[in-house]
């Protein structure tokens, strides 16, 4: 030891110094997200309406995340990032008075382009899993209670899997372990699913890691409360663009809604 301190000494340095050569030293980090993985699940909430009557091409379109989101490298994005994106094409209801005219649909179609978080922004494209309606998406984070006895209450995510909030873990029908309730919120592998409501096949894809899942069940999958409305296109052929459709009446996606997104490979050439 006394060794070593003559050495320092003939040197010059004094512990202070060597101390301070030491915090000043680089340490390992992980290197920066730069793009967020195709599979990846993002659970939002719709910050503000959009509304096929007075929306317009290019109008910007924003969400919020329901709970954390851990991407593959370990960064995790906090509840509350932002999502930006934009209306695609917009367009209203007009019944057309002509005799035994056919009736042109109203739709709404969005692209979702970034993640905003501070001085972190990563491009996104990506599909629409599952889309809820405000009403549903109210209800869903909150515990019904069967009576007065019943003091933990039960959760039920939209796509119908039910939990007690005093549970670690979400279990199917057959008492399979499904998702897991964490202090970060609910996270799943996401289950190959078709959406029942629509004669489309929206042939909602499995996942092999644990997703952000929120308020959706890992087999949610098309549209939930949304009456005859159809998503002819979810955005999944690698467009990363959704497109909701009505007839009768113009269609107004309302602020409140969710939707579990997932990340997906770009069309090439894709400027949606």
């Amino acid at each position: 030891m006394k060794t070593i301190s003559r050495f320092m000494l003939s040197l010059g340095l004094t512990a202070l110094t060597v101390f301070g050569l030491l915090l000043s030293a680089p340490c390992a980090t992980f290197p920066a997200q730069t793009e967020v993985p195709p599979g990846t699940a993002l659970p939002i909430r719709f910050v503000r309406s959009v509304d096929a009557k007075t929306a317009r091409a290019g109008d910007r379109v924003t969400a919020k995340t329901l709970q954390v989101v851990i991407l593959p490298g370990g960064q995790r994005l906090p509840k509350g990032t932002l999502l930006v994106g934009h209306v695609v094409n917009a367009q209203p209801y007009h019944f057309n008075r002509e005799p035994y005219a056919h009736q042109k649909p109203s739709s709404i179609s969005i692209h979702f382009d970034q993640i905003v978080n501070g001085d972190l922004s990563l491009p996104i494209n990506v599909s629409v899993r599952a889309l809820a309606n405000r009403l549903l998406s109210e209800w869903a984070p909150r515990p019904y209670y069967e009576d007065e006895t019943d003091g933990a209450g039960t959760r039920i995510l939209i796509g119908g899997d039910e939990f007690s909030p005093l549970d670690k873990t979400v279990r199917d029908d057959g008492g399979d372990v499904i998702a897991y309730n964490r202090k970060d919120g609910v996270f799943a592998r996401l289950l190959a699913s078709d959406d029942p409501a629509s004669q489309r096949r929206l042939n909602c894809s499995s996942t092999s890691s644990e997703q952000s899942v929120a308020i959706f069940s890992p087999t949610a999958c098309g549209l939930y409360g949304f009456g005859s409305v159809s998503m002819p296109h979810a955005g999944r052929s690698g467009s990363g663009t959704f497109t909701l459709v009505s007839s009768g009446y113009s269609i107004k996606l309302y602020a409140g809604s969710t939707a579990l997104l997932q990340e997906t490979e770009p069309l090439p050439g894709n400027n949606s």
